[in-house]
């Protein structure tokens, strides 16, 4: 039976959309291509005619779980004052529900530690897509030069992807609230162009060998 090219795309999409979640919350070693074709409702044997090779829907599927983050991320701040924009997206994404949600949630996070070990090439994608979330945090920094915000929003997203590590590995008790807690209210620090205190303990003698 052969099907029209719209029913190929949706299937196709329809398979990179499954993957994204089954990846987020399994890992890319922690889910096979016959149970990610059996989660979209196919075989298999029908793996190929939609993509050349598993590394290519694990690219396909990391740039949709990205893109999935930035267009929240453009639709929680339309309506907010631009001053404002950057230290509402560090609260949401800081969020219980978002640490309990990995399957919809930050790619970087998730998967991030595992991308480091794919090809060069799937790394690169992944980078794009992590470049494209810095300008996006950077183009709600107006109040300085391009530079200077673009520093500034690589800063306040590794805090919030630090904090949402910790506090999934923490769990969901005590200390991961106030992991949450803390990295949140750096990551907003952050967003609204605070610097770190820099620490006032001495600085530690040498021990002798």
């Amino acid at each position: 039976m052969r099907y029209s090219k719209e029913h190929k795309q949706e299937t196709h999409a329809r398979i990179v959309r499954k993957a994204s979640v089954r990846l987020r919350e399994k890992g890319a070693h922690g889910v096979g291509v016959a149970d990610l074709m059996k989660e979209a409702g196919l075989t298999h044997g029908g793996f190929y005619a939609h993509f050349p090779s598993r590394d290519a829907l694990l690219a396909e599927a990391f740039a949709y779980a990205m893109d999935r983050s930035t267009e929240h991320w453009r639709k929680l701040t339309e309506q907010t004052a631009p001053e404002k924009r950057l230290a509402l997206i560090a609260e949401s994404y800081l969020s219980m529900p978002h640490r309990d949600d990995p399957g919809h949630g930050c790619a970087i996070v998730a998967l991030g530690a595992e991308i480091a070990r794919e090809s060069p090439k799937t790394r690169r994608a992944f980078s794009g897509k992590i470049d494209q979330m810095i300008e996006l945090m950077a183009d709600q920094i107006t109040a300085v030069p391009r530079k200077a915000a673009r520093k500034q929003a690589i800063a306040t997203l590794i805090t919030m992807a630090g904090t949402l590590l910790l506090a999934r590995v923490a769990g969901a008790g005590e200390l991961s609230e106030e992991v949450l807690k803390a990295g949140r209210e750096a990551a907003i620090e952050r967003a609204r162009g605070g610097k770190a205190k820099p620490s006032a303990a001495k600085k530690p003698r040498a021990r002798p060998l």
